[in-house]
Parts: structure tokens; C-alpha cells; sequence
């Protein structure tokens, strides 16, 4: 194991294997929430650095697979179809990223969670918001400012992502393609950026290369759970998720 970072046994690998099989069983079910899943279980037996170096191959991976399950042609029509929401959501990133010194990471942590576990919480009770259908555009910015200001806040995209797509009604299949799409991007971004701040090096990357095998394999049994999930379970799977991952960031913000 001298190819490894020092602190990689086998029983690490093993137990880290473990977890990207999880993270890839959830992912193939929903979409979304294998980062947040990869990062928690991870970072419980492995320092922060290590775990976020884990997850950056795994999570290239699997949005590779999901953007691309129906073809290339597909991923383009997803594209097209939410230009507005991926150009509109990238300029308010850039606008969210600024907010980022002025807000202490408790605060942020607060803001995201808290309107997506009530969002989700009055979906599940059979509330469901009506976004105009005469104004698909203005709807998509509308998604898009407010998905990209939060995830540039916080770097955490996908929440926010999916309860807006979830608002919209979106259909399954393209909810799925969509989110592989936009956070292939963003996992695209990720690695170059810890390339850069030298989280990712030949070494923590091999780490994370060997986590793709298990990840890829989950996501296959996530997905074959998701193909028979008629729409209206793959919403209330969806958004159960979402419950997760809010109490996840408010947990996160009370221990800070």
C-alpha cells in the first residue's frame, strides 16, 4: 500500500469502499446526495482533507453515468432545455461566492437547511407549489439565482438544486439527467480546483480512483431501485432525502 497516502490500510480502503458503495446506492436512487453521504461517512474515520480528496473520483464517475445514461444527445437536450437555469445559476454563484467572508459557516449552514427541511417537510404533508407554466424561463431563472447564490455560499449545490427541480415538477428521467449534467460540471470544477490547492495528488488520487469500482456498483443497485419507482414514489423518495440532508446541515450548524 506505498502507493497510498500513509493513513490508507487495507481495513481503511475496505471501510472507505463501503461508504462509496452507500453513497453510489443513494445516488442511483435520487441523484443527488453523494458528496454530503461520502463526506459524513468518510470523514468519521479519515482527517477532512482525505475524505474530500475520497469523494472527488467517485462523484466524476457516477455524474458521467448519469448525464449520460440515455446518450450524448440527451445531456445536450438537457442543456438546452435548462440553459436559463444553468446560466442564470452560474452568474449567481459567482454573486453567492462573495457572500461567503461576511457570513460565519454556522449561519450558512442554517440558511440552506432550514427553508429545505420546511420546503420538503410541507411536500411530503401533499403541499405542492404551481410555478407558471407560461413563463417557463422567468420560472427557471427564478430557480437558477436562487440555487446558485446558495451554492455559492456554501459550495453545497445539490439540496437546493433538487428542491427547486422538485417545485417544477420535473419528470423523473429528466430530473435525473439534469442533476448528472449540472453536477458533473460542478465535479469538474471540484477537481481542478483541489488539483490547484493540492488535495488531489497522485497519491489521495489513486485513493480515490480505487473507490470508483464500489460507487459505480452501488449507483447500478440505486438505479435499478429508482426504474421501478413510478413518479409520485421517486418525488416522495426525493424529498425524503432531502429531510436527511437538511437535519444533516442544521446538525452540523448546532455543533459548531
Amino acid at each position: 500500500m506505498a502507493f497510498l497516502p500513509p493513513d490508507i490500510t487495507l481495513m481503511v480502503l475496505l471501510a472507505a469502499s463501503l461508504a462509496a458503495f452507500l453513497a453510489g446506492v443513494i445516488k442511483g436512487m435520487v441523484g443527488f446526495a453523494m458528496p454530503m453521504v461520502m463526506i459524513s461517512l468518510l470523514g468519521s474515520f479519515l482527517s477532512p482533507e482525505l475524505a474530500l480528496a475520497g469523494l472527488i473520483m467517485p462523484t466524476l464517475a457516477t455524474n458521467g453515468v448519469q448525464a449520460l445514461r440515455e446518450g450524448p444527445s440527451a445531456a445536450g437536450r438537457a442543456l438546452r432545455d435548462f440553459r436559463v437555469f444553468l446560466i442564470v445559476g452560474a452568474l449567481a454563484l459567482v454573486v453567492g461566492a462573495q457572500m461567503v467572508t461576511l457570513l460565519p459557516a454556522k449561519i450558512l449552514l442554517m440558511m440552506i437547511g432550514g427553508p429545505i427541511l420546511f420546503f420538503a417537510v410541507l411536500q411530503l404533508t401533499g403541499w405542492q407549489p404551481r410555478p407558471s407554466e407560461r413563463h417557463p424561463n422567468a420560472t427557471q431563472a427564478g430557480v437558477g439565482a436562487v440555487a446558485g447564490f446558495i451554492g455559492g455560499m456554501s459550495g453545497i449545490w445539490g439540496p437546493p438544486t433538487v428542491m427547486l427541480l422538485t417545485a417544477l415538477n420535473t419528470p423523473k428521467t429528466a430530473q435525473m439527467r439534469i442533476q448528472g449534467v449540472i453536477y458533473g460540471l460542478g465535479a469538474v470544477a471540484l477537481a481542478a480546483a483541489h488539483i490547484g490547492s493540492g488535495v488531489l495528488t497522485l497519491r489521495t488520487g489513486l485513493f480515490s480512483a480505487l473507490l470508483v469500482p464500489a460507487a459505480l456498483l452501488g449507483m447500478r443497485v440505486g438505479m435499478r431501485f429508482s426504474d421501478r419507482f413510478d413518479q409520485a414514489t421517486f418525488r416522495r423518495a426525493t424529498l425524503a432525502v432531502l429531510v436527511i440532508a437538511a437535519l444533516n446541515l442544521l446538525r452540523r450548524a448546532l455543533v459548531m
